[in-house]
């Protein structure tokens, strides 16, 4: 099942695309319908009837709709991953650089944008905005001290994202957080696919194209620390709650890294691939 936030008719909808024949269903006037796809998330029941409900309701063609990321405002920020991939923590610091414990940051809410929207160049900012292809974890009920055993019944689905960079602001603060939290760096989707579509998230290949040129190409089963870890030392000392944002990191292939350096610019195009859930494609401007 693949869950959607939309703009149709100037309205925000979210529901539920239908690859078949590329439709897309609105779940907000269902009774007692939660107001977005977060809240929903929270709600098991609900989503249990939506999917039985969703057969009778109005198709709407996706073609008609402006696409925004499955969650377009987290309650939370986002929590990201850090050198998680052992060939891009060598990429870009060396072997010592190969994390003993998770590295973990955060974006902010007002980084978030979805399938097509513009990614601003910033130019003013910095010289150095760099994509990096993450397979993105939706948390799916609350949870504190969950064990790794456990982790995987917390999780509703996954979707793509994209957490661009300002490297030089990076670089220059010793912090990820402000070259990580430019507004509209941090595109997501096109929608979550529930956990039950993926057999094995941590078997799944990623692939980054800017222009059409394969920057990135790994398989999640070169993470350094697996989703049930990640979510099992997020939460030990904190609440996860449905909706929350987990990016579990990038492979090698950042351009930053290369040799000369290849970020994006103005008029570049991402398309980032990931095995069972999608693409989400976005353009520089």
């Amino acid at each position: 099942m693949k869950w959607i936030s939309f703009v149709y008719k100037e309205v925000e909808h979210y529901g539920i695309y239908n690859d078949s024949d590329k439709t897309v269903v609105s779940l907000i006037e269902m009774n007692g319908a939660p107001k977005t796809l977060c809240e929903a998330i929270g709600q098991p029941e609900f989503m249990k009837a939506a999917v039985d409900f969703s057969t009778t309701l109005k198709r709407i063609k996706v073609s008609d709709v402006e696409w925004l990321a499955p969650i377009p405002r987290p309650t939370k920020n986002i929590f990201c991953i850090g050198k998680n991939y052992r060939d891009h923590a060598v990429e870009m610091g060396g072997d010592a650089s190969i994390p003993e414990h998770p590295i973990i940051f955060t974006k902010a809410p007002t980084t978030v944008s979805g399938q097509n929207a513009l990614i601003p160049a910033y130019e003013s900012l910095t010289d150095s905005l760099d994509y990096e292809g993450e397979l993105a974890v939706i948390i799916g009920k609350k949870g504190k001290e969950i064990d790794r055993e456990n982790a995987f019944d917390y999780i509703f689905g996954y979707t793509v994202l994209n957490d661009v960079t300002a490297r030089n602001i990076q670089n220059r603060h010793h912090q990820f957080f402000l070259g990580k939290s430019l507004d509209a760096t941090c595109p997501m989707g096109p929608w979550i696919v529930t956990k039950e579509e993926i057999e094995d998230p941590h078997n799944l290949s990623i692939e980054t194209r800017v222009n059409g040129e394969v920057r990135q190409q790994s398989n999640t089963s070169q993470l350094i620390f697996p989703i049930d870890e990640i979510i099992h030392v997020l939460s030990r000392g904190m609440t996860l709650e449905p909706g929350d944002i987990i990016a579990t990191g990038t492979p090698s292939g950042v351009g930053y890294a290369m040799n000369p350096k290849r970020t994006l610019k103005a008029g570049d195009s991402v398309d980032i691939t990931i095995e069972g859930v999608g693409t989400l494609t976005n353009n520089v401007q």
